[in-house]
């Protein structure tokens, strides 16, 4: 069972004692406005998204609950690899904490496990999400039309990639 730990964050592996804290990132409108699924309605439905989490082979996954102060405030990670991806509850955006989880996220994947590249789609109207991946190092490798089906119609996506060589490059002297 593998645990990030970074200057302020503890990444971890999900455990069913998570469900309410997801339940509030996820259920959130401002947190899911461009998530790749609705904001969830019932505690039911974070649950059996919490039991997918765990379910994930480890071979095919990396994804870990991110903790600030002992609190589950989101997760960041590999559902399957190479495409990975992050949400926070909105209380803790703009303290850096998505980049501080993405790099040791990264630096895990990457030297630990060997993975030569990551992928995300996000939509283009997330400038936030776009800013810090271009901040990392990922590319834009194409764009799609309506490849999400939301509440309040169509979303777009802009596809990206980080390869471990440029990673490495930029994080180790």
């Amino acid at each position: 069972m593998t645990v990030l730990v970074t200057e302020r964050l503890r990444l971890r592996p999900a455990t069913m004692d998570d469900v309410a804290a997801f339940h509030a990132v996820l259920s959130n409108v401002e947190a899911t406005r461009y998530w790749s699924t609705p904001p969830h309605r019932t505690l039911e439905q974070t649950r059996t998204w919490v039991e997918a989490m765990i379910a994930s082979p480890p071979e095919d996954s990396a994804d870990f609950v991110v903790e600030l102060d002992g609190r589950a405030i989101g997760k960041a990670g590999f559902y399957r690899l190479p495409e990975f991806g992050f949400i926070l509850h909105p209380d803790t955006w703009g303290r850096g904490l998505a980049r501080e989880a993405l790099t040791a996220l990264f630096d895990h994947v990457f030297s630990d496990r060997g993975l030569p590249c990551a992928i995300a789609d996000v939509d283009p109207r997330n400038a936030r999400s776009l800013a810090l991946l271009d901040r990392l190092g990922f590319v834009r490798t194409g764009y799609r039309e309506r490849t999400y089906r939301l509440d309040d119609g169509w979303a777009d996506s802009v596809d990206l990639a980080l390869e471990r060589t440029a990673w490495l490059e930029r994080t180790r002297p």
